[in-house]
């Protein structure tokens, strides 16, 4: 082949500006569409994906042998896998989003001026909203319907690791688009520009509107160093559970086992316990052998391990205390009270989730007000921390800071405000 007829390298910069273009646009459509017509295009998603099941759950079987060849971790294939009965559960929550109010246009407050001017603040679509991720598929079809529902185009970069699954994925969702009347061009992926496409992404300053980084540590932080856009943190899950000294044994265990061993490779998994000091030779014992039955690695302090007998542990350094494991292990430590629990969460979390395991309501008040989680449950799995269990219909992110997002990341939270101002010819003097 001559220079000449040779193939031009793409400008990644400017196809995913390109790109950013084409969701303003049909930004614009979609926030100007009807509930009914959205929520029939979510149905349409749905359906189109149930259809398409046989197909998406091949593409992703290749994505699972290339992760297994690649020596991806057990929790981050369980992320990537796909069934149809997964595909039936993320279809199921398409519909669910289609069930709920639609956000746009509420009207979150007003007043009338004593100078007669009438005031509603109303919230409006983000506009365009992009989300950087990884090994989660199911992200695609959350992230599709949440920001379909809210009103906003959606850009996204899935990663590598589902390239083959997100692919098939992405062309059903905006097929089905397409047939209900909305633009394609709502849901578009940008994965064939690989990390460059991503790093453009980031840079796309006044095309996209809020940036959201799902995945590990890595990914979340090199988003939050780079981005020139808006960005949304999405927390990394080191989740505790706290085992008080009034805590009932036996829903503590429940508790804990559910928190642990439910699904490990997720963000709202509990990565480590803590036991009263006073609860933890009626409890420990018991406690480490299930977790050790369920093949959980088991790295303590040195007062869980003389309370170990046969259960095999390791001892735990600081790196246990700060790590979000995503695999069958938890850090275990028994602590003399209450404040040495809330001082060890305020050092090592990630500001996710916590829980307290207690019958004394005290200690419920007090840890419930001095930690400075997105999500605090009493008596209760950390697993309920997910946009689903909380009625959102889904997620697009777990968010761990303090701005107008904070905990799962639902319709309310894709959506800004609005003021209108109505007045009769008032002019200011």
């Amino acid at each position: 082949m001559s220079a000449a007829t040779a193939p031009q390298p793409i400008d990644v910069e400017e196809a995913v500006r390109e790109t950013a273009r084409r969701a303003r646009l049909a930004g614009r459509a979609l926030a100007t569409a009807t509930r009914a017509t959205k929520d029939a295009a979510l149905h349409a998603m749905a359906d189109a994906l149930v259809v398409a099941a046989p197909r998406v759950v091949a593409a992703n079987a290749r994505d699972l042998a290339a992760g297994r060849t690649a020596g991806m971790s057990p929790g981050l294939l369980d992320r990537l896998a796909l069934t149809e009965e997964r595909i039936g559960s993320i279809a199921g929550a398409l519909r669910e989003l289609a069930a709920l109010p639609d956000p746009v246009g509420e009207v979150v407050r007003g007043s009338t001026l004593p100078n007669g001017i009438r005031l509603r603040q109303v919230r409006v679509p983000m506009g365009v909203v992009g989300m950087i991720y990884e090994a989660r598929p199911n992200v695609t079809v959350d992230a599709a319907g949440l920001a379909l529902k809210s009103g906003n185009a959606a850009i996204l970069r899935g990663g590598s690791a589902a390239l083959h699954s997100n692919t098939v994925i992405v062309e059903v969702l905006r097929e089905a688009l397409t047939g209900a009347g909305l633009p394609a061009n709502a849901v578009q992926s940008i994965d064939e520009h690989g990390r460059a496409g991503a790093v453009a992404l980031m840079h796309a300053r006044g095309l996209v509107d809020l940036l959201v980084p799902r995945g590990g540590a890595d990914l979340i932080q090199t988003v939050v160093r780079e981005a020139s856009v808006p960005v949304v943190e999405t927390g990394v899950g080191n989740c505790h559970v706290y085992v008080d000294a009034s805590a009932d044994p036996a829903m503590a265990l429940s508790i804990v086992m559910n928190s642990k061993t439910q699904r490990v490779g997720v963000c709202n998994a509990a990565e480590t316990l803590l036991v009263h000091a006073d609860a933890a030779p009626g409890f420990l014992p018991a406690a480490l052998a299930a977790l050790h039955e369920a093949e959980v690695v088991l790295h303590v302090d040195d007062r869980t391990a003389a309370l170990a007998g046969d259960v095999p542990t390791l001892p735990a350094t600081d790196e246990d205390w700060a790590t979000e494991y995503l695999s069958l292990d938890l850090a275990v430590r028994v602590v003399d009270d209450l404040d040495t629990a809330i001082e060890h969460i305020l050092r090592w979390s990630s500001g996710h989730t916590e829980a307290i395991v207690t019958s004394d309501l005290a200690a419920e008040h007090r840890f419930t007000t001095e930690l400075d989680s997105a999500v605090i449950a009493v008596n209760a799995s950390t697993r309920f921390t997910d946009g689903g269990q909380f009625g959102l219909g889904a997620e697009i992110g777990i968010s761990t800071q303090k701005m107008h997002a904070r905990g799962p990341m639902g319709l309310t939270e894709l959506t800004t405000t609005t003021w209108h101002v109505r007045g009769d010819g008032h002019v200011r003097h």
